[in-house]
């Protein structure tokens, strides 16, 4: 796995996200969001779910994958969700919060 090449820009929503000892960079851009959409629903439904606490751990492995901006080879959806248990809710949270802002918000 390649490490993230250039810094996070949170004014274009992005994030960066640590797998397995390695920096990913999350960019929530169109083409990463419709493919989330495709496969969780409207993404207006999936921000007030993690916004009432009813969010779940899948469907967050699910939006990070989509939005991981160059996925190497061998990467995989189930190395996100790990990542995620293993780093925890609490300190997850505000990489989600930036990509549900983007969401909302655009750039």
């Amino acid at each position: 796995m390649s490490a993230v090449e250039t810094q996070a820009n949170r004014l274009r929503g992005e994030a960066q996200f640590s797998i397995e000892g390695q920096n990913y960079l999350l960019r929530p851009s169109f083409a990463a969001l419709v493919a989330a959409e495709q496969e969780l629903g409207p993404l207006f439904a999936l921000v007030e779910r993690a916004s009432s606490g009813q969010l779940t751990l899948d469907e967050m492995a699910t939006l990070f994958w989509h939005c991981v901006a160059h996925r190497p080879d061998g990467l995989t959806q189930s190395n996100v969700g790990q990542a995620i248990a293993s780093q925890g809710l609490a300190n997850i949270t505000p990489t989600l919060r930036l990509v549900l802002q983007q969401i909302l918000a655009g750039s």
